[in-house]
Order: C-alpha cells, then structure tokens, then sequence
C-alpha cells in the first residue's frame, strides 16, 4: 500500500533555520514549585516536578530511550477536552499547564511531548506535529513524529496508540498538515506533503510558544 507510505512524506526537505542549542524553555518558562502548587495544588505541582526529573534522567541517552521515555511518562495523563478543562472549545495549554491539571486532548499530549524532547536536544528538523484525521472516530487529531533523517519513515507518538510504531503501519491516521519550530507542510492530493512556508503562519502555535517561553499560565 504504497499510498499510505506516501502520505507520511518521506521527501527532503532542508529546513535552514536551525533551533537554537538548549531547547525551548527558559529561566521564566517553569514557575517555582510555590507558584505551581498555589496555583494548581500539590499533584499539579509534583507533577511537574516528575517531569523535571524525567528531563535530568534522560537527558543525554539515546534518542530510543527518550522517545519511549517520554511518550510513556505523558500518556500516564488523563485524555479530556479542552471544552471540560479549560472551558474553550480549542486550547492549546502549555507542559506545565498540562501537568498542572493533569489532563488535556490530544495536542496537550503532543506539544508537550515535542517541547521536553526538544528539550532533551533532539534536533526540531527531527519532528513534526501532525494533524491528522482519526479513521476509526473520523475526527481530526494530532499525533507527534520523529525521524532521524527526513529520508526515513517515522515513527509516530501518540495518545491513543500508545506503542511508537512506524507511520505506514497506522493505518487509521490520515495526515492533513504538519509543522515544526521552524516549517510548515500540508497533504496533497498525490499523497505527498508539499512545504507551504513558515511555522509562523500558525498564530496558536506561535501564541503556545511564547507563553511557553515567559512561563505564563492559567486556572481553569
């Protein structure tokens, strides 16, 4: 089924803006732990603190530990929408509002997943956030790849699936549009994936990222 191999884009495409060393998040992205448990109680704030362990822990072992490491530590967490947490129909909440409340959708669970291995050093032109449509519920969702060269089939992080398992054998997702730090690519018609200019373009996700830099988060 060559089609399905297609559509998860194995085309080169040289990214040129490079992210810059050390992740996404600064000294003003994680609140002190008084802040986080004011705001969000002691779980939240344990949580997050489990989730700076996680990133000391991996941090320099190789990109297979890290990947299942991740994805596994955040699909412990509740699957709820944004409309029962946040009360917005579309919320894009930070790692350390994810972890906070300890429950979010599907793009709570990529995003962070995507920030703390970022985090860990794996290179943005590595990943991609993909949205895509979920077959079996025909709705859209959104699911985290990772390949070491742009050449390769990736494998996919996700919430639902929770195996990391290469694209082509998920057959029940059909992407529609992905993106990174730096790219954004859409579907085509043929089965490709065409790049269509910046990642700025994708003002939430541009909005996720600067709230992710000054730390700012909110209550439900």
């Amino acid at each position: 089924m060559m089609g399905r191999w297609c559509r998860w884009g194995v085309t080169v495409l040289l990214v040129v803006a490079l992210p810059a060393p050390g992740g996404m998040l600064s000294s003003a992205s994680i609140p002190a732990p008084a802040a986080i448990a004011s705001q969000y109680g002691a779980d939240g704030a344990a949580r997050v603190q489990r989730w700076q362990a996680l990133i000391t822990r991996l941090r320099g072992q190789p990109v297979a530990v890290q990947l299942a490491g991740v994805n596994d530590f955040f699909n412990q967490l509740a699957f709820v929408d944004d409309i029962d947490v946040w009360h917005m129909e579309d919320y894009w909440a930070t790692p350390v509002e994810f972890l906070g409340v300890g429950r979010g959708d599907c793009e709570e669970f990529a995003l962070a997943k995507y920030l703390t291995l970022r985090e860990l050093g794996v290179p943005d032109e590595q990943m991609r956030l993909h949205y895509v449509k979920y077959v079996p519920y025909d709705q859209f969702h959104m699911v985290l790849s990772w390949a070491a060269d742009p050449r390769q089939m990736p494998v996919i992080l996700d919430n639902i699936d929770k195996r990391i398992v290469p694209a082509a054998s998920r057959r029940d997702l059909v992407p529609i549009y992905s993106f990174n730090g730096s790219s954004l690519w859409t579907a085509t018609a043929s089965g490709q994936e065409a790049p269509v200019g910046d990642a700025s373009r994708l003002s939430r996700w541009e909005k996720w990222q600067m709230r992710v830099r000054n730390g700012v988060t909110h209550t439900p």
